[in-house]
């Protein structure tokens, strides 16, 4: 082996390779270390990709099924239209509005300050006529998908990757017990004593 700088040159694969000092154990570890890493990529890239097909599904099915109506007020808003609010100031009022079915339907939206009665706010519904948030745009639902899909395949991949961890180190204990075993009927066909 070279030696580079302060500590001796890396060997890759050294666990693979055949040699007086490699035991049963390095054999198993290398395995686990493969298995761990094949399936924490496979665990990650399907959980990811579920995921974000699953969150990217069920927006293209708001967009398609959510639709814009218009709410008129029932009575006029509480507070003041005018110079005193603050611009983009929304107070609760009451609004009444036809559902896609023909039922009517009311509930209460944030409006202006002062707007009168019967003034038109644009509500989005469902098909049921209950109300609901403006839905994604394509692009919107394109990142949220992303980011909820690395999210999940991170999280995923986090299992298999913390469980070959953990038999790494307990093949690693188990390596340096023979080891110590190994030393010791060293020492005794020896007559030495190293620890």
């Amino acid at each position: 082996m070279a030696f580079r700088g302060r500590g001796v040159a890396r060997v890759w694969l050294w666990r693979w390779r055949r040699g007086p000092l490699r035991r049963r154990v390095d054999t198993v570890e290398c395995w686990v270390l493969l298995g761990a890493w094949l399936l924490t990529v496979l665990v990650g890239v399907c959980a990811g990709l579920t995921a974000a097909h699953s969150v990217a599904e069920r927006l293209a099915r708001e967009r398609a099924e959510w639709r814009p109506t218009t709410a008129r007020l029932a009575g006029r808003a509480p507070g003041e239209a005018g110079a005193g609010t603050v611009a983009g100031e929304r107070v609760w009022s009451k609004a009444r509005w036809t559902g896609p079915d023909g039922s009517a339907h009311s509930g209460q939206l944030r409006v202006r300050p002062g707007s009168p009665a019967g003034t038109p706010v644009t509500v989005w519904t469902d098909r049921r006529g209950r109300l609901v948030a403006e839905p994604a745009t394509a692009s919107e639902a394109r990142l949220n998908a992303s980011v909820v899909g690395g999210l999940a395949g991170l999280s995923a991949a986090a299992v298999p990757l913390l469980a070959g961890r953990a038999a790494r180190c307990r093949l690693e204990q188990r390596r340096l017990d023979q080891w110590d075993v190994d030393w010791a009927r060293f020492d005794a066909l020896r007559g030495w004593r190293t620890g």
